[in-house]
This record gives structure tokens, sequence and C-alpha cells, in this order.
């Protein structure tokens, strides 16, 4: 067993454990790790037993912009974990295409442009009916899943397990960063945001060697922001556009 493989086992196990001590199986687990000297912090859904969702607009018409408003609105219930999603406007207006709730809003982009959004391939990730998936915009293009959440961004940190091939191992543009990968079965998405500025290549090696996704995701950087209640963060700063997060039962 490789030594990620391990590390990852131990803690199903000690997260297991920790639910049978208190009764209950948690929704959602966020931890920090490191690799290659640079620190993390991970969540994961999994498809079949967690309630993910995108959110963008909140029932007044005006973008939720902050994790304190999508959790207004969800109450009882609340968010587990939550990041932003996607690249967007001055408005908020998502860049590309946006599904929430099967109703899309703004247009799949396949061609490039300005940008780390223009910097093809970039690529939609879509929560579909039995499934998660991180998919290259020309082959979402030519066979579109039917998605109940999506959010087009870029660029594509994983591509059928390679590196985005313009990745620069010595590359010296360094952000926070934060994106998303999901793993081969479609089951387990994990949406990881770095601690430090790191390079792309530094986010897309994370992604690939460590959470060992075929697919990933780039969301954006500097303006990252996380909201994980069990590790006691709660980022805060300007308005967001799209919102990824785990709907959870008020405690």
């Amino acid at each position: 067993m490789r030594k990620n493989d391990l590390m990852r086992a131990i803690w199903a196990a000690v997260t297991l454990f920790l639910a049978g001590s208190s009764g209950a199986v948690a929704a959602t687990v966020c931890r920090d790790l490191t690799h290659l000297d640079q620190e993390y912090t991970v969540c994961e859904a999994n498809r079949a037993t967690d309630d993910l969702r995108l959110f963008l607009t909140a029932p007044d018409g005006k973008p939720y912009g902050s994790f304190d408003r999508v959790n207004e609105a969800l109450t009882p219930a609340q968010l587990g974990f939550a990041m932003n999603a996607g690249m967007y406007h001055a408005d908020r207006t998502p860049v590309g295409l946006y599904v929430e709730s099967g109703k899309p809003e703004g247009r799949l982009i396949t061609s490039d442009g300005p940008g780390n959004f223009g910097l093809l391939p970039n690529g939609v990730f879509c929560i579909a009916p039995g499934r998660y998936s991180v998919i290259e915009s020309l082959r979402f293009a030519e066979n579109a899943p039917d998605c109940d959440f999506a959010s087009q961004s870029g660029p594509m940190l994983v591509i059928d397990g390679d590196l985005h091939p313009k990745f620069l191992p010595r590359s010296t543009s360094r952000y926070i960063r934060n994106g998303v990968g999901v793993a081969a079965d479609g089951q387990t998405a994990y949406f990881a945001i770095s601690k430090g500025a790191v390079t792309f290549h530094e986010f897309g090696v994370l992604f690939r060697d460590v959470l060992n996704t075929p697919n990933a995701l780039y969301f954006d950087g500097n303006i990252s922001r996380l909201h994980a209640p069990d590790l006691g963060r709660s980022d805060f700063g300007f308005a967001m556009g799209p919102i990824v997060g785990l709907v959870a039962p008020a405690e």
C-alpha cells in the first residue's frame, strides 16, 4: 500500500471511530495536509450520502456573495463546508456556463481568451444524478451530462491523469488557489484550497498524486475562501460569485 493510500485509510478509520462514538456519521470531512512543503485544506463530499449544491442568487434576487447569507437562507440546515466555485464578472454573474437546480445561466465558453479562465483546456464541474464529474469543456459541448448543478472555470488542473500542458514546474506565479477534483468512480469530490501561495504546477500535483483524481479543475485564486466549521474556519472578504457548499442538518 502506498504511503498516501495508507494515510487515507488511517484517516477514514479514525473518522468512522469518531462518528460511531458520537452516534452519528459526519456529513463531510475537512482536513489539513502538507505536500512538498505546501499546506492545504481538503474537504470531501460523497455523491451517495451528501447534499452538495451550488449557490448564486438569494431569494431576494441578489447574489448571496457570502457564506453567512447562504447559511441564513438554509436555516435550520447549515453549510457543512463551502468555498467559492468559479470566476465571475463585476456584477458577480458567472463567467461561462453555470447551472443551479437544473436551470442554466450563461453559456459554455470553449474558445481561448484572457486570464486563467481562457487558458485552455478549461472545464466544467458537474453534479449529476448518481455522480460528480470534472469534464473538459470541448468534451462537455459534445456530450453534456444532465447536471443538476454545474460551474465552468479554468484552467483544468488535471486532464485524464496528466497535468495541464502549460503548467511549468519552475513557474514564479504564486497565489492562494482553490479547486475541485473528482475520483475515478465519480463518487467522491475533493475540494482543496492552499494555505499559502502555490503555483499551478504544485496545485495540480496535489490533485494528481495525493488526491488521485484523474480530472481536476481550478476555481480561482487570490479571492479563494473556505468555510469549514469543523476546523473553526470561515473566511471573509470581497463578495463572491458562485459558491459550492454541502448542506447538512443543524446540530
